[in-house]
């Protein structure tokens, strides 16, 4: 009996014990292909040389030294690289041990800031639905993920969710993508407006959407938008890119792609690629300086802010996505992987949608394709297709509550990028036995909520 309180009381799981390239491998001696990068972590797999050795001897060097006494010489070259790569305006780094902890600090950083500058009425939120932003209080408050937040919501502060930039349910018939990014932005102005745009603090939103909906990205032009309507009512924009951030979609920072700059970027998954637990704040020279001019001083901290090995392995991790020019390669096999899901599943009858960028991508799970119906939340799809895959050697990860936080399922993959194009054809051949064999199994039940198209399985 093991007496570690897992994530689920009420199963086994396999002990991991090595690490091969993008493979992890039990203590049985089975392989598994790691398609969802743990969750969106790992991005240099599992054995990587050039990280081991950095995290090795930092720790021959130094291990830790509390921040209220030190500095560290990794951690000033972490917060040095990031910036020199960073959009526009950012000017430092508050680094933590994850990304629930970095978007803490981002809310906390949010509310001195306008205390520091003379508005403390400013303590409104504003985030999306069906976004995750952490696990724990400000982070689940902030979140719109109905599930995650109904057991604690009596814990939670109040915050106001406006729509998701969530194409395949969002758009109405007859809109255009300009058309629902312009109608979202004016929801957010209205929400702003209604709470009295001197009372709003900031929004906050995932540049590309992911545990709650699965590699969502937004359409074009819809965060410059945003952007705008942010500054037109001095309201601070916050983007979390802890799992969408650092390559996964293609470049460093996903807002790159979306041609806009935050007043706060979290970031952390990727940072470290789970070779230690580290995360970021990203903060603008405008929240910067009001602090550095005002107080002098953050009123926040945990124990392993700035832990050296931690920032030791992920200075390495960057430095080695820089090095091998692995960007570009995110985004020559997220085409590839996008292609042989498109080419398996795009006329599934029980794939609604495929999306994402780079090598975040996600598969949308329907019960009927033209009415766009989930399946019944009591099939527990998402659990059996993650226990399919597993059967399969294929890591994924698989979700419920995609529509409203209730019904609805999504399958997202995250790899490593350091994948070979063998790889490709792997996940998506093991990901189709395990999709097909939960379908197979679940259109034979009495009763489901089902298409009835059995002979396309």
């Amino acid at each position: 009996m093991s007496h570690v309180f897992h994530r689920s009381l009420n199963q086994g799981y396999p002990t991991a014990v090595k690490g091969d390239g993008p493979y992890l491998i039990d203590s049985q001696g089975r392989r598994y292909l790691d398609a969802s990068g743990g969750a969106a972590v790992s991005c240099l797999g599992h054995s990587d040389a050039q990280v081991i050795e950095a995290i090795q001897q930092q720790v021959s060097t130094l291990a830790y030294a509390h921040t209220s006494f030190f500095t560290n010489e990794p951690m000033e070259e972490l917060a040095d690289f990031l910036i020199a790569r960073a959009p526009e305006g950012l000017k430092s780094v508050y680094f933590v041990s994850g990304g629930s902890e970095a978007i803490e600090a981002a809310l906390k950083l949010a509310r001195q800031y306008f205390i520091e500058i003379g508005q403390p009425q400013r303590t409104h939120l504003i985030a999306r639905r069906q976004s995750y932003h952490g696990n724990t209080l400000g982070a689940l408050a902030t979140g719109g993920n109905a599930w995650r937040r109904k057991q604690f919501e009596p814990l939670l502060i109040d915050v106001s969710h406006v729509a998701p930039c969530y194409a395949y349910r969002e758009q109405k018939d007859g809109e255009s993508a300009e058309g629902l990014g312009i109608r979202l932005a004016a929801e957010l102005e209205a929400e702003i407006l209604r709470l009295g745009a001197e009372n709003v603090m900031a929004f906050v939103a995932e540049p590309v959407v992911g545990a709650t909906l699965g590699a969502v990205p937004a359409v074009t032009g819809y965060f410059r938008r945003i952007r705008e309507v942010c500054q037109r009512y001095g309201v601070l924009l916050i983007l979390d890119e802890v799992m969408c951030g650092m390559g996964r979609t293609g470049t460093l920072f996903a807002a790159e792609q979306e041609g806009v700059t935050a007043d706060l970027i979290t970031i952390a998954k990727g940072l470290g690629a789970g070779y230690q637990p580290i995360g970021a704040t990203l903060v603008s020279a405008k929240i910067h300086n009001a602090i550095a001019s005002g107080s002098g001083f953050f009123q926040h901290g945990h124990t392993y802010i700035g832990h050296a090995t931690a920032c030791a392995a992920a200075l390495a991790v960057q430095k080695a996505i820089e090095e091998r020019n692995l960007l570009p390669r995110v985004c020559s096999l997220g085409e590839g992987l996008r292609e042989r899901l498109l080419e398996r599943f795009a006329a599934h009858p029980n794939i609604g949608d495929i999306r994402g960028r780079g090598l975040f991508q996600g598969l949308e799970l329907v019960a009927d394709r033209e009415s766009k119906k989930a399946f019944d939340p009591a099939l527990k799809l998402n659990v059996r297709i993650k226990q399919a895959a597993m059967e399969q050697g294929l890591m994924c990860y698989p979700m419920a509550g995609t529509v409203d936080g209730q019904e609805g399922d999504h399958i997202l993959l995250a790899p490593p990028f350091i994948l070979e194009e063998t790889h490709l054809d792997e996940i998506v051949q093991k990901l189709e036995i395990a999709v097909h064999s939960v379908l197979n199994r679940i259109y034979k039940e009495p009763t489901t909520c089902r298409s009835g198209r059995d002979s396309a399985l």
